[in-house]
């Protein structure tokens, strides 16, 4: 059994869905392992992680509207140190996820053919962003 960890650094312009799914599955096709499981974790507690669907854009708009919707910038918040959209960014983080777990078979993620993996960029201005790549197996 062998563990490799990676860290992918990731630009964003602002809130939205950024899919990185051909980077890490480069990193693991790289590795030359047959059988695993990937941990891709988010090291932030204003951005989060998602498998969604990447065929249709639309469904990307729809999901961050949904969420613009459940955690406005003008809601009754304390914790608002960073400006306006602090905490809805680390609201929007706790309902969703900073980590991932993916099998991997015969040298693959096992991803659905229209699964993608994404960076939920939560603030307004560009960050960037470390998501770290554990993976075990053989």
């Amino acid at each position: 059994m062998a563990q490799l960890v990676h860290t992918l650094e990731i630009t964003t312009r602002g809130q939205g869905l950024y899919e990185f799914t051909a980077i890490v599955n480069e990193w693991v096709r790289r590795q030359k392992m047959q059988t695993g499981l990937l941990t891709v974790f988010c090291r932030h507690t204003s951005a989060s992680l998602l498998i969604q669907e990447n065929a249709d854009p639309t469904v990307r708009h729809d999901i961050q509207a949904y969420f613009e919707r459940l955690a406005p910038e003008d809601g009754p918040y304390h914790h608002n140190s960073e400006g306006p959209d602090d905490m809805p960014a680390h609201l929007k983080t706790a309902l969703t996820q900073v980590q991932l777990s993916i099998p991997m078979m015969k040298g693959s993620l096992v991803l659905g053919t229209w699964q993608g993996i994404y960076l939920f960029e939560h603030r307004v201005r560009p960050h960037r962003r470390e998501i770290v790549l554990h993976l075990i197996g053989e």
